[in-house]
């Protein structure tokens, strides 16, 4: 009997690396290579009409700067997620004649076929808990928990008329962030940094900000992962206060030019393998080891709120050597002087039940208010003051709104709190900056702030229109994977907002 043919280590190694290059070569190769794929950045060109547009760079450098598809309005954005979902009801969405139904009971047409996260049985409306007066020279309605909004009211375009059909933190923080409810997909800053890569190749092209101690709201990390794209291009969280990135400092005795080395030697094993194998992952390994080398020296240059005048410190409430709302604003005016194409700031806190947890609209809501109205004010001022407003977009919101009637999440203990609950139907963000029209509102609901009853804005429109002023067609914008061409707002018509657009 012939002896059986027992592979060595070696030889077993060498035979399953030839099978997963014939598998890769089959896949990939076969549908028209991985060079067709990685074409030069200069070859890409705006997709004819309908077609959709799958973004191609040198893959030694995967965020390389690309053109936008059409001119844009703006280059970068600073998108302010206050996660927890602000009430428009206390902020911005004023409602008289709800105020005056305060205390009678819900309309069964309000509950009827509605799903809610913690109302059961017949709830009490709620009218608005704090003074609404008129401001601008356009008279915006809003709130006198916002009085250094108020100042600078007139660059703001505020939208009261967005919807989501999530009713829970998570999905519909997702939805938000991401344009689908479920994990997996590539957050608005990955595809923005896919699209049009960073300015400053010494910074990541996304960086994600954390205040309330670090509290990443329900949907967690995903918020800014890059989903079913190179890991490349997900959100790099930083600090305001501290070491800018964990562990991104050298080791104890070793030197700059000794990490230089060893990151040399490590880039010439994944370049070998890169070659061998031609999984685009291997070549963000390398882009990313390059990129935290150089983040080294200009990372903590960008955080160091230190440098910043005392009178810039005041006007944003911002303490060096501490997390903050506050000083994250200011560390993202930095970053947008220093070419950062998306800066994502989540402040969470802002889920208003009436519970002794989220102390309710009477309390909660009041210390959101004092913790991010002067910093989110001073950061669009100091933006206008420096010339950068006029190319940066800034957004400001929450993942869906509050209820009109009062939230009995407490089983209808009475409790000193007065909270609201989930709504979907009806929300409030605002955008400020290039390429949006200033002291404008669009959008309305209806007297109890319940249904929108003018211009309804889906998540979907309002990343269409984010995407427009950067350059993008949101029908062209995409990625192949598991074999569609996948694009931010999905495969529903989404329209651009173009009655907000100057």
């Amino acid at each position: 009997m012939a002896e059986p043919n027992i592979l060595d280590a070696g030889q077993l190694l060498d035979r399953l690396q030839r099978q997963a290059q014939t598998r890769r070569q089959f896949v990939g190769w076969g549908a028209g290579g991985l060079g067709a794929f990685f074409l030069n950045a200069a070859e890409a060109k705006t997709a004819p009409a309908g077609e959709a547009l799958n973004f191609a760079r040198d893959p030694s450098t995967p965020l390389s700067v690309l053109p936008p598809q059409f001119t844009p309005k703006v280059k970068r954005v600073i998108y302010l997620h206050m996660g927890g979902g602000p009430s428009p009801l206390e902020l911005f969405d004023h409602k008289p004649v709800l105020t005056r139904f305060n205390g009678h009971d819900c309309p069964e047409s309000f509950l009827k076929g509605k799903r809610f996260a913690f109302i059961t049985g017949i709830p009490k409306m709620l009218g608005g808990q704090f003074p609404f007066h008129q401001a601008g020279k356009n008279g915006t309605w809003i709130s006198d928990r916002l009085p250094h909004l108020e100042r600078v009211i007139d660059d703001v375009c505020l939208i009261k008329s967005m919807r989501t059909d999530q009713f829970n933190h998570a999905p519909a923080q997702l939805l938000v962030q991401t344009g689908d409810q479920r994990t997996g997909h590539a957050s608005l800053g990955s595809w923005v940094t896919y699209g049009l890569g960073t300015e400053n190749q010494n910074l990541p092209g996304f960086i994600v900000l954390i205040s309330n101690g670090g509290t990443t709201a329900n949907a967690g990390k995903p918020l800014w992962g890059s989903g079913f794209l190179p890991s490349v291009y997900q959100g790099v969280p930083c600090r305001s206060a501290g070491e800018p990135v964990l562990y991104l400092g050298n080791p104890p005795g070793v030197s700059r030019s000794e990490r230089r080395e060893v990151l040399n030697a490590v880039d010439e094993i994944n370049r070998h393998t890169y070659e061998e194998f031609g999984n685009p992952e291997t070549v963000t390994r390398i882009a990313q080891y390059e990129m935290a080398f150089r983040m080294q020296l200009q990372a903590s240059d960008a955080m160091d709120i230190r440098r910043e005048p005392q009178a810039v410190l005041e006007r944003y409430g911002a303490e060096p050597g501490k997390t903050s709302y506050a000083n994250n604003c200011l560390v993202a005016r930095r970053l947008a002087e220093r070419g950062v194409r998306f800066i994502q700031l989540y402040h969470w806190g802002w889920d208003s039940h009436g519970t002794p947890t989220d102390e309710g609209l009477n309390v909660g809501l009041v210390k959101q208010c004092k913790e991010t109205d002067q910093p989110t004010a001073a950061l669009l001022a100091d933006l206008k003051a420096r010339g950068l407003l006029e190319d940066t977009l800034v957004v400001w919101g929450g993942e869906f709104g509050r209820t009109p009637m009062q939230d009995n999440h407490a089983g209808g203990e009475e409790t000193k709190f007065i909270g609201r609950d989930h709504h979907p139907s009806a929300f409030t963000i605002w955008m400020a900056g290039g390429g949006v029209k200033t002291g404008m509102t669009y959008g309305e609901t209806d007297d109890m702030g319940y249904e929108i009853v003018k211009d309804p804005v889906e998540v979907r429109d309002l990343h269409a229109t984010m995407l427009y002023l950067l350059g993008f067609d949101s029908q062209k914008l995409s990625y192949t994977y598991q074999g569609l061409d996948q694009k931010l707002t999905g495969v529903k018509p989404a329209r651009i907002v173009s009655q907000v657009l100057a």
